[in-house]
């Protein structure tokens, strides 16, 4: 593919939802506008669903492949078995390759809803293929490219440390094996999350000194809340790609305003002037921050559902949420007559995993029983032919009707 040296269109790629560039924008720029092809990379290690956060690097990634580079995406199946330590307080539980496999296998399609699939400059890899490869004697020669003292400087390590938490040792070798990704596929840049910055410029290190050879890094901003955690499965906030458009709106419309700003740059399509035009309205108070958040819900789930899913999905929000109606369609689950614990029923119908989960709900007063919060949670149930609207949450209903 012929090589696009636009200069505004570079200057988006090299601004919009950046955080930093390694060794500077400046270095960056005069390659991209040189006309040169290069190859990047994005590593995501197949440890749970994809979500909004993977999506934010990923739309960097097309960026530049519209610009004509070779883009690869690549699936950590051996890095995942290790887990990468960033932000984590405690040492994941290791993953066999069946769970490896199960969360993989959607993947493809789902960044497909990003990156352009058809074209012939992206691929997918997967580091199992070379890192298996390793004898002890590649792993003594990888690990003498850095010290000690540098690996412990991890932020998360520190912090374990002080806390007389453990870091076992394949998490301190893990930034190793993420560089010898670099090495091996030879690349000119990584992109990542800013949380990744360690680890990608580990990659930069052991290519300075194998290939001598210049690794750009660049990190993109990160969706994090007024405490300053990132959005994430641990804190219950995170979009997974795969939820359904009124789930991914909705939890949009709870995330808390200080999010619509970057939000709107980072996990939108919208051009980025009339992002910033937003941004300028937003904190100058020229417009109703709810009114923008809604824009925002209805782009994101436009991105991985289409524009008509997107307005069914702002249409359901208006109705059930704003003007407090139940939706016009709501599942209905046909069981035996009789009475039965409220905890049983909110499994049974899917609205909590377990019975620990449904306590939890029913606790928090996260569920409604014909529109009335209940907090027993050895509450119990008649199951009648006129049927009992369960009510989790601000967006999911179940009828049980007697069958």
């Amino acid at each position: 593919m012929k090589i696009i040296t636009d200069k505004n269109k570079i200057e988006e790629f090299l601004t919009r939802g950046v955080e930093n560039i390694y060794p500077n924008k400046e270095a960056l720029e005069k390659v991209l506008l040189s006309g040169k092809k290069l190859r990047i990379y994005n590593g995501i290690d197949p440890t749970g669903k994809l979500h909004i956060g993977h999506s934010v690097v990923l739309k960097k990634l097309r960026e530049l492949q519209d610009l004509g580079h070779e883009v690869i995406v690549l699936i950590g199946d051996f890095t995942a078995r290790i887990g990468d330590p960033t932000d984590k307080m405690a040492t994941r539980k290791p993953l066999t390759e069946k769970e490896i496999k199960k969360n993989v296998a959607s993947y493809k399609k789902l960044i497909g809803k990003i990156l352009d699939l058809k074209r012939s400059n992206v691929r997918f890899v997967y580091n199992e293929k070379w890192s298996n490869r390793l004898k002890p004697s590649d792993m003594l020669e990888l690990a003498s490219y850095f010290t000690v003292s540098r690996l412990l400087e991890r932020d998360m390590f520190q912090r374990r440390f002080k806390e007389g938490k453990d870091v076992s040792a394949n998490e301190f070798l893990y930034p190793i094996f993420q560089a010898y990704d670099s090495v091996t596929m030879d690349v000119d840049m990584e992109i990542g999350g800013n949380d990744q910055t360690f680890n990608m410029l580990a990659g930069r290190t052991l290519m300075r000194k194998i290939k001598n050879k210049e690794k750009f890094v660049l990190t993109t901003k990160l969706l994090v809340d007024p405490s300053g955690k990132k959005m994430g499965k641990t804190e219950g906030n995170m979009i997974n790609l795969d939820e359904e458009p009124s789930d991914m709106y909705g939890k949009v419309m709870s995330w808390p305003d200080e999010l619509i700003s970057v939000g709107l740059e980072i996990c939108t399509n919208l051009p980025f002037s009339e992002v910033k035009k937003m941004q300028e309205e937003l904190k100058n108070g020229k417009i109703n921050p709810r009114d923008l958040k809604m824009r925002l819900a209805f782009e994101i789930v436009k991105i991985y559902h289409g524009e008509k899913k997107a307005r069914e999905a702002e249409e359901h929000f208006v109705r059930t949420i704003q003007k407090k109606e139940i939706p016009e369609e709501v599942l209905e689950l046909k069981l035996e007559a009789g009475s039965r614990k409220l905890v049983d029923l909110l499994v049974e119908a899917n609205l909590a995993g377990t019975k620990s989960d449904a306590r939890r709900l029913i606790e928090q007063g996260g569920i409604r029983i014909d529109g009335e919060v209940i907090r027993d949670v050895n509450k119990e149930i008649k199951i009648t032919a006129d049927g009992v609207l369960i009510q989790r949450g601000k967006r999911r209903f179940v009828k049980i009707i007697a069958s």
